[in-house]
């Protein structure tokens, strides 16, 4: 299984229905206190998870090319992915979610679970399928102790 878009794309994709629901819909927009603030705290969140998974991986000498699964070499565990085997992929989630609260557009949240479904089905998958066939039963003991997302 291959990929076609690559994951940063993705993201930018949804962030872009996310605007055209916020543009289409303005009185779905709701406002309280911090909200703002609160986005800018999840956007930085997430880059840090991306910059800590993306520094765990470089130190392992693996690919962080999500388009070339099959070009790693080494199975990462550690880190952030003790608790997620794809820590990058719910940072995208947070970037979307601190955007859907800039926006103030709540209808906008809506799109986050079919981000997860989108990335689970067309990007992940293809990954799992690689990492299965280069790493074999070490992958799926990991596979079996840690969850995809969260």
């Amino acid at each position: 299984m291959r990929t076609l878009i690559p994951p940063p794309a993705m993201v930018v994709l949804f962030g872009l229905f996310m605007w055209a629901i916020d543009r289409l819909w303005p009185t779905l927009r709701l406002d309280f206190a911090g909200r703002g603030a609160l986005a800018v705290v999840l956007l930085f969140a997430a880059l840090a998870i991306m910059a800590a998974a993306a520094w765990t991986m470089h130190r392992e000498r693996t690919t962080v090319n999500p388009m070339r699964p099959e070009r790693a070499s080494r199975l990462v565990t550690h880190g952030l992915f003790r608790f997620s085997r794809n820590p990058i992929y719910v940072a995208d989630l947070v970037v979307l979610a601190a955007w859907a609260l800039w926006l103030g557009q709540w209808a906008a949240l809506a799109l986050l679970p079919i981000f997860v479904i989108v990335m689970s089905r067309w990007q992940i998958a293809a990954e799992e399928e690689a990492l299965a066939r280069r790493f074999g039963a070490e992958y799926e003991a990991y596979r079996a102790r840690v969850r995809r997302w969260l």
